[in-house]
């Protein structure tokens, strides 16, 4: 019986997880957007999901191949950028945002893409922890007998 009560919970618990590291990397897209030669990262948060909460094994290629780069630095001196989301628990890599118009400095943001897809992300955010909060409530609620 607990287990049907928290199995949603642990539903929206890795959603608000994955929306939360989604929110992150498009932030980050958003502060590159002026970089010469920023890659434009991006998760596809269905596949993540899926994974996440063991729904469905979703196959997709790997981040480098999907985009037709190689992964790590492209330029010596860069930093390696990892792939993976931080948490463990929850599997997925990033991949390459489509590029739409290009620039002249080989960078891949859209910064008007990335401002709608970051309202968008909150508001799913904001979403997931109604969900999460009604569900609480709920089972406060049956708890108390009311």
């Amino acid at each position: 019986m607990l287990d049907k009560m928290t199995q949603q919970l642990n539903f929206h618990g890795n959603a608000l997880v994955l929306r939360a590291e989604r929110q992150r990397v498009i932030a980050s897209n958003i502060a590159n957007a002026d970089t010469p030669g920023y890659v434009g990262r991006d998760m596809n948060f269905a596949s993540a999901l899926k994974e996440a909460t063991g729904l469905e094994s979703a196959s997709r290629l790997p981040a480098s191949e999907s985009a037709g780069m190689r992964s790590g630095a492209t330029v010596q001196r860069h930093m390696p950028l990892s792939t993976q989301l931080p948490s463990s628990s929850l599997p997925g890599k990033l991949g390459y945002t489509v590029q739409t118009q290009p620039a002249l400095d080989n960078n891949t943001v859209d910064l008007d893409r990335e401002r709608a897809n970051f309202v968008d992300n909150s508001v799913r955010y904001e979403a997931t922890l109604r969900f999460i909060n009604g569900n609480a409530k709920t089972m406060l609620s049956a708890i108390q007998g009311q």
